[in-house]
C-alpha cells in the first residue's frame, strides 16, 4: 500500500445479532431473519476471499459467549445503569435466557470462521452493544464493557484494536479510556449535519439521510491528511456512507448502487478514503439480491483498482499508514 498515491476503501460491519436489534423487535419473528444472517455471513466471506478484500468486524462481545451459562458468568463488574432499563442487555438476556435462543445471541464459531479468512480485522463493538450516550450510564462501566470485551477476545488469540460505538454514539469524553486498554481506532459519524446527532431520529433528520442515500455531491471520501492524530486517543475514522439493505424498489435500489459506485470512483481518482459500512442481519432478509449487489459492488471496486490503483484496508491498516 503506498499512502502517497493511492485511495483507499475501508469497510467495516457491525457484528450484532439479535443484541444490536433487542429493544426494537420481537425475536420471535425474527427466527428465519437471524438464520439467515447465520448463513450469509460465510458468503461474505467467501466474496471478501474472492475479491481480497480487507474489512474490519467490529463484533458484540457477547457474541463470543458458546451459551447462556457462559454469558452468565462473563458479566462485567459494573453494569450500565440505564434510566430506560429496556436498553440493557443484561435484563433482557435474563429474561431470554433458554437453549432454544443461544442461536440469536452467541456465534463464536462465526467470529472463528472471519479469525480464519485473509485480511479480516476482529473489531469491537463493546461487550454488551453499550449505549455510550444514554442517560444512567458512566464512563466506569464503559471501561469495565470494553475490559470484558478484550478479555475474551484475547481468550481467542485476537488482539482489538479498532472499535465502533453501538448506534453509533460516537462519546468523545470516552476516547481516552479507549486508547488505554489498547483501543487505537474508532469509527466516527460522517459530518453531515443530519448525523451530528444520532439519537435524534425526528423526521427531518430521517428524511435527510434516507435521501441521502440515493441522490447528492460525491462528499462522502477524505484524504488520508484529514485523519488527525491526537496524542492519548484513537483515531477517529469518518464513515462514509452506510450500505442499505435491498430494494425491492427497482429504481432506489438501482440509485443506491449507482451512488456508491459514483463516490468510490470519486475517491479512487482523487486517492481519498471511502468509508462503507452496513450489519451483516441488514443481509437477513432478500439475501440472495443483497449478495447480489455487493457483487456489483466489490466489482466496481475491481475496476477502481485496476483503473486508479484503489486499494482495499482494515480500520487498523489505515491507522498504520497515519501514524
Amino acid at each position: 500500500m503506498n499512502e502517497l498515491t493511492n485511495g483507499f476503501l475501508v469497510i467495516s460491519l457491525d457484528f450484532e445479532l439479535l443484541w444490536g436489534v433487542f429493544d426494537k423487535v420481537d425475536h420471535k419473528e425474527k427466527e428465519t431473519y437471524f438464520k439467515n444472517t447465520r448463513k450469509v455471513i460465510p458468503e461474505i466471506l467467501g466474496l471478501f476471499s474472492e475479491y481480497q478484500i480487507h474489512s474490519t468486524w467490529a463484533t458484540v462481545g457477547m457474541l463470543f459467549n458458546k451459551n447462556w451459562e457462559e454469558w452468565r458468568g462473563n458479566a462485567p463488574e459494573s453494569l450500565p445503569n440505564y434510566k430506560n432499563t429496556d436498553l440493557s442487555a443484561y435484563d433482557y438476556g435474563k429474561a431470554l435466557n433458554s437453549q432454544e435462543t443461544e442461536f440469536f445471541c452467541f456465534a463464536k464459531d462465526l467470529i472463528q470462521k472471519i479469525q480464519n479468512t485473509p485480511n479480516q480485522e476482529i473489531g469491537t463493538h463493546t461487550y454488551s452493544h453499550y449505549y455510550c450516550l444514554e442517560e444512567g450510564q458512566t464512563l466506569a462501566s464503559f471501561k469495565a464493557d470494553l475490559e470484558k470485551s478484550i478479555e475474551l477476545a484475547k481468550q481467542m488469540g485476537i488482539d482489538l484494536k479498532s472499535l465502533v460505538f453501538p448506534r453509533n454514539q460516537f462519546n468523545e469524553d470516552y476516547l481516552k479510556v479507549c486508547y488505554e486498554l489498547g483501543i487505537e481506532n474508532v469509527r466516527s459519524n460522517p459530518t453531515d449535519w443530519y448525523w451530528k446527532n444520532t439519537q435524534n431520529d425526528n423526521l427531518k433528520n430521517k428524511l435527510f439521510r434516507t435521501g441521502d442515500a440515493y441522490l447528492g455531491t460525491n462528499n462522502k471520501s477524505y484524504k488520508l491528511t484529514d485523519l488527525n492524530v491526537e496524542k492519548g486517543k484513537p483515531l477517529a475514522q469518518k464513515a462514509s456512507r452506510l450500505l442499505r439493505p435491498y430494494s425491492t424498489n427497482k429504481l432506489l435500489n438501482d440509485l443506491k448502487l449507482k451512488r456508491i459506485k459514483s463516490e468510490m470512483t470519486s475517491a479512487a481518482k482523487n486517492n481519498e478514503v471511502y468509508h462503507l459500512w452496513w450489519h451483516p442481519h441488514n443481509f437477513g432478509n432478500n439475501s440472495f439480491e443483497n449478495i447480489s449487489d455487493l457483487k456489483k459492488i466489490l466489482a466496481h471496486y475491481i475496476n477502481c483498482k485496476e483503473k486508479y490503483g484503489f486499494q482495499s484496508a482494515t480500520m487498523n491498516e489505515l491507522n498504520k499508514l497515519v501514524r
